[in-house]
């Protein structure tokens, strides 16, 4: 492995997140470049890499089920009145280099490609910032351009016709425990009340630890969040919730998502004071 292969990002010298670049995976996955093991500053891994319930679930990253019929997110294709079907229409996101790497993040470029060719070319910048001795952001911004010269849009399951399925876009799978994580936001609790719907900031707390999703623009924060919690554990932004979303040739799509990761389980007070010092200007 080179050392383009990944990256390593570090908060006050301490390693907290492994990026691999270039993960030699099945096609059936939609390789893609991840983030894992993600850990907490006390060294608490709050990622999982391809679990037995969903082996195309890759740490930390961004994934869509359907780029103009194509899957970049991995396993099976939801079609309206067949349901999730195997299909051949797998993407990959190859990386084509690092335009900065340091050790608290990186910007990377990566194209997105499919059966027809290059769809999609993508300008990814991840930064980690220390917060407090027991907290810090991992600051994920991903910028999608339309390079084909001919329209694309994208889908998800839910606009195919699975109702509460709108998944595709930033995607963090968290660690499996043995009892369910509680999700809340500021104004309601439970995986049902919250998934679907748009929020300021999300939380997930495991047994010893607290993600808190924020979108950091107006774009990111209209997009509806997607939570599991029962099932699996897995939060991410919607960005074909109610419809598709179209890419005109050479425009741009833009999405910024800052997660707290904390030791400890908190509460709501201190998830938004966290979310408010890890998005301050």
């Amino acid at each position: 492995m080179t050392s383009d292969d990944f990256a390593v990002l570090r908060v006050a010298g301490r390693p907290v997140g492994r990026y691999v670049t270039r993960p030699e995976l099945p096609h059936r996955l939609s390789p893609r470049p991840y983030l894992h093991p993600v850990t907490t500053l006390a060294g608490t891994v709050v990622t999982e890499l391809s679990p037995a319930d969903h082996t195309h679930h890759l740490g930390v990253g961004v994934a869509v089920p359907d780029v103009e019929g194509h899957n970049f997110w991995g396993g099976r294709t939801y079609v309206r009145d067949r349901g999730s079907t195997e299909l051949d229409n797998h993407g990959s996101q190859r990386h084509a280099g690092f335009q900065l790497r340091d050790p608290d993040g990186f910007v990377e470029e990566l194209r997105w490609f499919a059966a027809p060719g290059e769809l999609l070319r993508e300008r990814r910048t991840v930064a980690a910032t220390a917060l407090t001795d027991t907290a810090w952001a991992l600051d994920f911004t991903f910028s999608l351009t339309n390079v084909t010269g001919a329209p694309l849009s994208v889908g998800s399951p839910a606009t195919n016709g699975r109702a509460g399925a709108a998944y595709g876009g930033f995607f963090w799978r968290a660690r499996k425990e043995e009892a369910a994580p509680e999700v809340f936001t500021a104004s309601g609790e439970g995986e049902e009340e919250v998934h679907g719907r748009p929020a300021d900031w999300l939380a997930l707390a495991g047994a010893d630890w607290t993600l808190v999703f924020a979108g950091a623009t107006a774009a990111t924060r209209r997009d509806p969040w997607f939570v599991r919690a029962t099932e699996y554990p897995g939060v991410g932004s919607s960005l074909a919730h109610d419809a598709r979303l179209p890419v005109p040739p050479g425009e741009t799509v833009v999405r910024r998502v800052v997660t707290v990761v904390a030791d400890g389980r908190l509460g709501r007070d201190d998830a938004a004071a966290l979310v408010r010092k890890a998005v301050s200007p």
